[in-house]
């Protein structure tokens, strides 16, 4: 469920900022003028901008992506996803990993 709301805090406003860039950018330029390396693009005015569409919304997710990454607190990096339980013996993390040691170490 949080893996979810991740992915809507940083496709959703990907996805919006996608459709204002969309419009920006084709207010200026016509689709049929555009050339790759000196020849003109052989793609019909939709195709150009559903390529540009998702090309915006590829770097704005990324952008998202990273901002949601810096605002992470130390304790979410570092948060084990395995329950107590389901973790691997001699994990630091893990509930009984030191009450063993510690019993042998006080007798």
């Amino acid at each position: 469920m949080r893996r979810m709301q991740k992915l809507m805090w940083i496709a959703w406003p990907a996805f919006l900022m996608a459709g204002v860039l969309e419009m920006l950018v084709f207010a200026m330029i016509d689709p049929q003028d555009l050339q790759w390396f000196g020849q003109p693009i052989r793609l019909s005015r939709q195709g150009v901008y559903t390529i540009a569409f998702f090309v915006f919304w590829g770097i704005t997710m990324f952008s998202s992506a990273l901002t949601t990454l810096l605002a992470m607190s130390p304790f979410e990096l570092n948060e084990c996803p395995l329950e107590p339980g389901e973790r691997p013996s001699g994990c630091p993390k893990r509930d009984d990993c030191c009450t063993a040691e510690a019993g042998q170490g006080a007798a």
